[in-house]
């Protein structure tokens, strides 16, 4: 089968933090056999940050940022047997959304997959005629990037047909560990850019610890941090490229996690940090989250903080030996049962189940 994804950016993880997300998936849907091509737009520089060349298992295609750029590659859409629109491309978002739904040839499957559903809810809510609420009646799926039962139970309420959380996960290849870096070389590491829903809690779980332990190092990596005001023992790194994850996960003696706000109220939406730093053996530390369990025991696979006192207590009280055992807990459990072969065989399995039969395009 043929699937025309229209999304962000696969070659690129600039201001793109669902890059590693599509690759996993996809990537793994390749391998079962499906003809993919990824449409993603020249925007926000990412182009000028790759990760990655287009790989050989997918046909990438960029394209410039005008409307006609964009109706030319959407065009394309009646060719495929599934077609995909994410959220978050960042340019013509509303008009990618209405030609998927108006491009797409009789039978094929027209899905919306949703990598920030807690704040798309969010959206919809406040507005009747927001545009995934008018393309949900025209939709056959909507697959999302997290959220759990209360994101499913809001999509059905909005009159989604079917609503999946297709998880985060590992690519064992990509992400595991690795030697230690020492530009790295840090007791505490949080990688994340800085955006207006996370900011706060970065203060809370990082900044706050840092400045109540002035005799350990912190390091942040991610874009948008260099006008932060933060304490002396905090170094900025900037974007940090993906080919650098697992060194920069396996240097510290642990690293965090903290989710943006909505992903953090609505629950179950751990980030692809969460299991990066998993697969390369790190000591995680994450602020608490409803669902946490259903990824990584706490205490024993992952440490949990309410707050940043409890960041500053788990480091203080951390062993180098403590942390080893922690991350291979985490690096085995997430092997187990949280990787992408797992999300491509669920997400190929759904595609199989809902597909069209010849009889009912007739009808």
């Amino acid at each position: 089968m043929k699937i025309a994804f229209y999304g962000s950016s696969l070659l690129s993880s600039y201001w793109n933090g669902a890059a590693t997300y599509y690759r996993g998936i996809l990537g793994e849907l390749a391998k079962r056999g499906y003809q993919i091509t990824f449409y993603e737009p020249d925007a926000f520089d990412r182009q000028k940050h790759r990760d990655i060349d287009p790989p050989d298992w997918c046909r990438s295609v960029v394209y410039p940022a005008t409307e006609d750029a964009m109706r030319g590659v959407l065009a394309e859409a009646a060719d495929a047997d599934i077609v995909v629109k994410a959220n978050g491309v960042g340019v013509f978002d509303r008009e990618l959304l209405e030609g998927v739904v108006a491009q797409a040839r009789p039978g094929a499957l027209r899905i919306f997959w949703d990598v920030d559903a807690a704040a798309t809810l969010d959206e919809m809510r406040a507005d009747d005629s927001h545009p995934v609420r008018r393309a949900l009646p025209h939709l056959d799926m909507v697959l999302t990037y997290g959220g759990g039962p209360p994101v499913v139970d809001a999509y059905r309420g909005f009159g989604a047909k079917l609503c999946e959380p297709v998880y985060n996960a590992l690519d064992p290849a990509t992400h595991h560990p690795a030697p230690a870096d020492p530009k790295f070389a840090s007791d505490l590491a949080f990688l994340g850019n800085r955006l207006p829903d996370r900011e706060a809690r970065v203060e809370e779980f990082f900044l706050k610890p840092a400045a109540m332990l002035a005799d350990r190092s912190f390091l942040i990596g991610g874009n948008g941090w260099e006008t932060k005001q933060m304490p002396g023992n905090v170094r900025h790194l900037g974007h940090v490229y993906t080919h650098e994850h697992n060194a920069f996960n396996c240097t510290p003696l642990a690293v965090l996690n903290v989710a943006r706000d909505s992903m953090a109220n609505v629950g179950f939406s751990p980030a692809t940090r969460v299991f990066e730093a998993a697969g390369a053996a790190a000591c995680l530390i994450t602020d608490a989250w409803e669902g946490i369990e259903l990824f990584l025991t706490p205490d024993t696979e992952v440490l949990v903080a309410r707050d940043g006192q409890d960041v500053a207590d788990h480091l203080a009280a951390l062993t180098p030996e403590r942390a080893k055992d922690i991350g291979q807990a985490a690096l085995a459990r997430i092997k187990a049962e949280h990787t992408y072969a797992l999300r491509g065989a669920q997400v190929d399995a759904l595609f199989k189940a809902h597909a069209r039969q010849p009889e009912e395009v007739r009808a």
